[in-house]
């Protein structure tokens, strides 16, 4: 086979394998275009240069698929203004998720809040590349996915030192223990939120229908609050309080409330 043959061959497989992907929908958030080389031995050169059409582009404002909207925000004066630049999702979509810290912009305050009652007539869901500035110097960057901190997340001091480095999935710190009744996967039994070696943050227990058996808080390794336990059926069962100060030692656990199986409140703590 001629050289000049076999570089046509070459050039008509490379145009159909990319002809092929471009058709396809990309999947990653970011790409990297690599040149692509054939060895044709080293006392032959490729008579013509062969063209390699470029990829799609990742559409703007689209991140994990979903379209969004850019927004800042912008507290204090000269030196010591401080930028918050971020992306909300185009559609309000309340964030399904047990995570405890969901982030979210108020339009009445004008501030990005953390947790709390979202009303979708004044709340939009942060979704995509953050990032908080002062006088030119970024301060914390990351990424949220439908409201919840994903990917690594970054905090730097004035200086530019990297003061904190955490990383996140969908919300749960990457550290967490999740246990599941299925070898696939599929069924969640247990979540137990760590953050640097400690519990911290939102605890669940599921039945094997996927319904919550119990759920609680952690803060500081030790439980806080109200901690409540279900029945099967999705009714309430019991409530167990624990003092809201994890550095309590004093504080005794008990049952502030509880529930038979039809709802019916049976006891309450006096």
């Amino acid at each position: 086979m001629s050289r000049t043959v076999f570089t046509l061959f070459l050039f008509t497989l490379i145009s159909s394998v990319y002809a092929q992907e471009e058709g396809e929908e990309a999947t990653d958030l970011f790409t990297i275009n690599a040149p692509i080389t054939f060895d044709l031995g080293e006392n032959e050169e490729a008579e013509e240069e062969l063209y390699v059409p470029k990829k799609k582009k990742r559409k703007k404002k689209v991140f994990y698929g979903i379209k969004t909207k850019k927004r800042f925000t912008r507290k204090g004066v000269g030196d010591k203004t401080t930028f918050e630049l971020f992306y909300i999702l185009k559609e309000f979509e309340k964030p399904e998720t047990q995570v405890r810290d969901v982030y979210w912009y108020d339009h009445r305050r004008h501030e990005i809040r953390k947790g709390g009652k979202i009303d979708p007539k004044f709340a939009d869901i942060l979704h995509g590349p953050y990032q908080k500035t002062r006088n030119g110097q970024v301060l914390e960057e990351g990424i949220f996915y439908k409201g919840t901190k994903h990917g690594r997340w970054m905090q730097y001091d004035k200086n530019d030192l990297l003061v904190d480095k955490s990383k996140y999935f969908k919300g749960w710190p990457k550290e967490s223990m999740v246990r599941y009744y299925d070898k696939g996967r599929q069924k969640m039994k247990e979540i137990i939120p760590i953050e640097y070696g400690e519990k911290e943050g939102n605890y669940f227990y599921f039945f094997e229908n996927g319904r919550k058996a119990v759920q609680g808080e952690y803060h500081w390794d030790e439980p806080v609050g109200d901690w409540v336990e279900f029945y099967a059926s999705g009714r309430r069962k019991k409530i167990v309080r624990y003092s809201k100060d994890p550095h309590d030692d004093e504080f005794k656990p008990y049952i502030y409330k509880e529930w038979n199986p039809k709802g019916k409140l049976i006891y309450q703590k006096r």
